[in-house]
């Protein structure tokens, strides 16, 4: 890294660029980064990533807590040189941030999980493979060499495949496990229902379903279900081609199989458990070594449940308001699942972070990072791999210039001091 730190360095590269000619591959505001990506997916895949539960109040909420926080910043100290860096379960990262995992990625860009995992890898930043990914964690893996990164699991109703996933992460190289709660069923999604579209359906975001043997086992012991099926229709027709093109295999082979489909069915009977409870647990910590996060958790009382049961950390999350509408911001949440668990394990903030400065107002309430998401999908859309290392260099350069301009050097200098609470 230049002398001139993450932040001005990044300032004089899109400056200095500008003034050759080159031209950035994705737009620096939020706002505008949506839009333009808006206008490279279609309707389905905008409405998939952007969309919330209901009326999406929990989306807005999530911004409208982060807007009411007020950064006070101390002036006359030392910030020539600053250092951004953090420490998860024992790796040193450039920021406080994560990829947080974002499944079906293919609806943004053709090369999807393995675009966004070389991304991350060439800036530190780890990669949450979604378990509803489009790519297998291994092809990710392999793409990223020593880059870190963690796996998102999804408890399936098949405590075998749970075992097989875990196994299939630990051993492609990642360092944690953070188990998803918020969606054991399905919310309410407006924009997806309005446009009747389901991308599991069409064989979408259940890579690493298929290509697990334990899946594939459930797969062949499935029966092929009802052989009378309706008349076809120009709807249908499209949806079992997309099917049988994403299913792993020759396209003509899948045509004439009916094993796409049978996987479809049995993804949709398997990969939740709404049944799933605090007993469930022990199954997980004793089939790995590796840290193990909840994500999802909202209640200080559950915060202190699961620390109290040996879990390795905190995810505070709504899943980015796509689950409950009308659901408490995660920045509010925060404060109080810091408190109840008196620092204990590290707390990951989700859902809502639009910039560095949002990373910063998190750190300050007692997170320990906190995770990007729809922002790098936008670049994703827009751009590729160059748009999501975009994307992260832009918040990693925000974060570096907020806590200079905020007084502080370090990581450690940020504290509830940092903020006050606004109109």
């Amino acid at each position: 890294m230049s002398e001139l730190g993450i932040g001005r360095q990044r300032q004089a590269d899109i400056y200095l660029g500008a003034l050759s000619g080159a031209r950035r591959s994705v737009p620096v505001d939020p706002a505008r980064l949506e839009e333009a990506a808006s206008k490279r997916m279609s309707p389905e895949a905008f409405a998939y990533i952007a969309g919330g539960a209901g009326l999406e109040e929990t989306i807005r909420v999530n911004r409208d807590a982060f807007d009411r926080l007020r950064i006070v910043p101390r002036v006359l100290r030392d910030v020539s040189t600053r250092d951004t860096s953090v420490e998860l379960f024992g790796r040193r990262l450039p920021g406080p941030f994560l990829l947080a995992p974002i499944g079906v990625l293919e609806m943004a860009h053709r090369e999807a999980d393995l675009a966004v995992a070389r991304a991350a890898a060439a800036k530190g930043v780890p990669m949450i493979f979604s378990n509803q990914a489009s790519v297998p964690m291994e092809r990710c893996a392999e793409s990223m060499g020593t880059g870190p990164r963690w796996f998102q699991l999804y408890w399936s109703t098949s405590n075998e495949l749970v075992e097989s996933l875990v196994g299939r992460a630990e051993a492609c190289g990642c360092a944690a496990i953070v188990v998803t709660l918020d969606t054991t069923l399905l919310g309410w999604r407006t924009r997806d229902l309005d446009l009747a579209y389901l991308p599991f359906l069409r064989g979408k975001g259940i890579a690493q379903y298929t290509s697990d043997p334990v899946f594939r086992r459930l797969v062949d012991q499935a029966d092929e279900g009802p052989t009378n099926r309706p008349r076809p229709t120009l709807a249908g027709l499209s949806a079992l081609f997309q099917l049988t093109r994403a299913y792993p295999g020759s396209f003509l082979a899948n045509i004439r199989s009916p094993r796409p489909r049978t996987a479809v069915r049995q993804f949709l009977e398997i990969y939740s458990r709404p049944s799933l409870t605090w007993e469930d647990l022990p199954f997980l910590r004793e089939r790995t070594k590796l840290p193990i996060l909840l994500k999802g958790v909202l209640h200080p009382e559950d915060a202190r449940r699961a620390v109290d049961g040996g879990v390795d950390g905190l995810v505070v999350s709504n899943h980015g308001g796509r689950q409950i509408d009308g659901e408490i911001a995660t920045v509010d949440a925060l404060p109080a699942i810091v408190e109840a668990v008196d620092r204990q394990v590290p707390i990951l903030l989700d859902s809502g972070v639009r910039g560095g400065a949002d990373a910063f107002k998190a750190v300050a309430l007692g997170a320990s990072a906190v995770l990007i998401g729809r922002p790098y999908a936008y670049g994703l859309a827009i751009a590729g791999e160059r748009g999501v290392r975009d994307v992260l260099q832009n918040f990693l350069a925000d974060f570096d210039l907020t806590m200079g301009l905020a007084g502080c050097a370090s990581i450690d200098e940020i504290s509830a001091e940092s903020l006050a609470a606004g109109g």
